[in-house]
């Protein structure tokens, strides 16, 4: 999951803005949270990469024993561990930084990893899919929400580079559904199912396992 200090940077710039912004849609995002608890179990140990300020670690905190949830931003996580404390939640614990520094848990495996709206944003897709995999015990679930703008007939490279350039939007790497799922299983994972969670076409909710 690597990152540069331009994005840590942009993603510090708007972090009171982004928790202060509503989900855009309710629904989808409902039966995403309602998918992802159908793979917690009470004593479960869980991964977030991209976890923003922090509010699907403490909502699904309650259905696993610990959830670990890290971003590039130290301001995210300021305000998901002022969330975290404001709730009078024990079981999280947010961390700063990347993958890249290495798992926040060191050499323990987790029981689920979770990447919602975050791995088009990363450098290296497959690097990132593959530590992904080997942090996960055997049988454990990764669920991630992807956005697909290769998807879309939508000129997203070129808006969202002169986006970029105004200081608007981080860097972005446009994929389809299809390239995801191949990418996937090129790591290592199996069963790899798209969810219908009534979102938008750019939108895919996988769910997929470590053998």
């Amino acid at each position: 999951m690597q990152t540069t200090s331009a994005d840590a940077k942009f993603w510090d710039d708007i972090a009171e803005k982004y928790a202060a912004k509503p989900v855009d849609d309710v629904p989808a995002f409902e039966r995403k949270k309602a998918i992802t608890r159908e793979h917690l179990r009470p004593d479960a140990t869980i991964l977030e990469i991209g976890c923003g300020t922090g509010s699907l670690a403490l909502e699904m905190s309650r259905h696993a024993a610990h959830v670990h949830a890290m971003d590039i931003s130290t301001e995210m996580i300021r305000i998901a561990n002022r969330k975290k404390e404001s709730q009078g939640v024990t079981n999280v614990s947010f961390h700063v930084g990347t993958l890249d520094g290495g798992s926040p848990l060191g050499a323990a495996k987790v029981d689920g990893v979770w990447a919602y709206s975050i791995l088009h944003l990363v450098p290296d897709r497959k690097r990132t899919l593959r530590a992904l995999f080997e942090l996960l015990e055997p049988g454990g679930v990764f669920i991630s929400s992807n956005v697909c703008l290769g998807d879309s007939w939508v000129p997203y490279g070129g808006l969202l580079a002169v986006m970029r350039w105004l200081g608007k939007a981080p860097a972005v790497r446009i994929y389809d559904r299809a390239t995801i799922v191949r990418e996937m299983n090129d790591a290592g994972f199996v069963d790899v199912e798209e969810k219908d969670v009534g979102a938008e076409r750019t939108v895919a909710f996988l769910v997929a396992r470590k053998p």
